[in-house]
């Protein structure tokens, strides 16, 4: 195919399939571009649409979000992993707000000095959010100029990458960015689909090399896999006579960065001297099974340990960092720690109804 011939193909296929309700393009401006490419980077649609929608009701613009506290930013984060995107939404709008007025700057090198903004996010705000002419190349649109240019290897090759890159360039056309950008996208997440793609029904089949050559199953070629190095960890779970749990504010930066969790340890010895120090009695100190939750660069076995602790810890810190919470009502866990905390809660509900709880 010619190349206004695979444009014109994109944009015709977009008229009639491509999705046009999503949240971000109701009402579409650069901020929820801009929001909603950070929250996709790495994670599916379906779970981004709620996180966006509560993210846009307290956050409706950069300056609200400028005004905003980390740890609030972090809370309305938690589940959605990757927690540097949140951290880095919430610099990049300070920024925004103290060096362009609020207002995103309409050239691709002020946005990529955005802390979090890359090339391809830059691309989006630009297209998407401002209708000017700028190329993409998130995971659908790699996926389909891949298989399309019968490109052999890992898109993140060096090599790959920069050809990618060309044809993206090359294909980008003038007129209705925004709608062929997207249409990009919707391609590569509703027809060239990782495994099985849709090829009968994809605008741009006649020329695909990959379906002429029958290689759709091997391009693009996976990341090459490298053995994750393995983190293990204790995490205290302390009890209190009214249900609640004792958690820390973990440090702004790093895993979980900004997310109250449970206080964590290298060692069941570390532990224990944690809890002597403060006289916690741990002759009921109960041993869960061990846990694994992986994280993009390491896998982490943790093992719960489970205490009775009523007195001896403080109340809730003034800056909300440390203290007692039920964990309904905490806000901000991350996701292994949540999952942990609900079913230890249905085991005590379990207990209670077959006797006295005693931890």
């Amino acid at each position: 195919m010619q190349i206004h011939d695979f444009r014109n193909a994109v944009l015709d296929w977009f008229e009639r399939f491509g999705r046009k309700n999503l949240p971000w393009q109701i009402g579409r401006t650069p901020y929820r571009v801009w929001v909603s490419e950070t929250m996709l980077q790495q994670t599916q649609v379906a779970t981004v649409v709620p996180y966006f929608e509560r993210f846009m009701a307290r956050f409706p613009d950069v300056h609200a979000l400028a005004d905003a506290s980390p740890e609030e930013v972090i809370a309305l984060w938690a589940g959605l992993g990757y927690y540097a995107r949140a951290r880095n939404l919430h610099r990049a709008a300070r920024h925004l707000v103290a060096h362009h007025g609020g207002l995103f700057p309409a050239t691709l090198e002020s946005l990529r000095a955005l802390p979090g903004v890359g090339r391809s996010t830059a691309g989006a705000i630009l297209s998407l959010g401002l209708g000017r002419r700028a190329p993409i190349l998130d995971g659908n649109v790699r996926r389909v100029l891949s298989r399309y240019a019968g490109l052999e290897g890992w898109p993140g090759e060096g090599r790959i990458e920069r050809e990618l890159w060309r044809l993206s360039e090359t294909y980008t056309p003038a007129e209705r960015v925004a709608d062929y950008n997207q249409a990009m996208m919707d391609l590569g997440a509703t027809v060239c689909l990782k495994r099985r793609p849709l090829c009968d029904v994809c605008p741009v089949r006649i020329g695909c090399t990959a379906r002429r050559l029958k290689l759709t199953d091997v391009i693009p070629a996976p990341r090459p896999r490298q053995g994750l190095p393995v983190k293990r960890s204790f995490m205290l779970v302390l009890r209190n006579g009214k249900g609640e749990i004792y958690l820390e504010r973990r440090p702004p930066a790093g895993i979980w960065g900004g997310l109250r969790s449970l206080p964590e340890f290298g060692s069941e010895d570390d532990l224990r001297a944690w809890c002597a120090r403060r006289l916690i009695d741990l002759a009921r100190l109960e041993r869960l099974p061990q846990r694994r939750h992986t994280f993009s660069h390491y896998h982490l076995d943790f093992v719960p340990m489970v205490a009775r602790a009523d007195r001896l810890l403080p109340a809730v810190a003034e800056d909300g960092g440390h203290g007692w919470f039920r964990p309904a009502e905490a806000g901000g866990l991350p996701a292994p720690v949540q999952r942990l905390l609900f079913e230890i809660d249905g085991d005590a509900a379990r207990r209670s109804r077959q006797g006295p709880l005693d931890l």
